[in-house]
């Protein structure tokens, strides 16, 4: 029964190698995606102002300081989930194939182990720089928009 379980955890756990090596991929065309993204928007705060917050208040005085807080949130979702669940998705790209690198090895298969830890770390790296990459783009956005509420609450006090 436990050797049952064992095997039928160690099938489970193979089957997402492939979604998770997706994922990653994805993530990591996304990070750079939000760079470009960045870039434009850092563009343009120099230019014209570029900035949605203040922007999305002059359009409607009435918005309060909560909606403002949440277009905030809203504009940052994305990078910011990113940032999070990449690293965790770089782990399990690690650890699922270290058990077939362990049984390729117990086998004397040093090809094949090679190919496991070769996948094993190229998916961690990619993952972590997705992750740097998401989490330096949401933080310094994150600055620009606590620096828009508080030009918000400027004009406020000016009206």
């Amino acid at each position: 029964m436990n050797h049952a379980l064992e095997n039928t955890m160690y099938d489970v756990a193979q089957l997402f190698l492939l979604p998770t090596l997706i994922l990653i991929a994805v993530l990591f065309l996304f990070a750079f995606w939000s760079l470009g993204e960045f870039a434009m928007i850092a563009w343009r705060r120099r230019r014209d102002g570029g900035r949605p917050l203040v922007r999305a208040y002059q359009a409607n005085r009435t918005l309060t300081d909560d909606e403002l807080d949440l277009q905030a949130h809203t504009l940052l979702e994305a990078p910011r989930v990113a940032s999070r669940v990449t690293p965790m998705l770089g782990l399990v790209a690690t650890m699922i194939p270290m058990g077939p690198a362990l049984k390729s090895l117990s086998d004397g298969d040093l090809a094949q182990v090679s190919h496991n830890l070769t996948v094993a770390f190229s998916a961690v790296i990619l993952a972590l720089i997705a992750a740097s990459i998401t989490f330096w783009v949401t933080n310094v956005r994150r600055r620009w928009l606590a620096e828009e509420i508080v030009h918000i609450g400027r004009l406020r006090k000016e009206s």
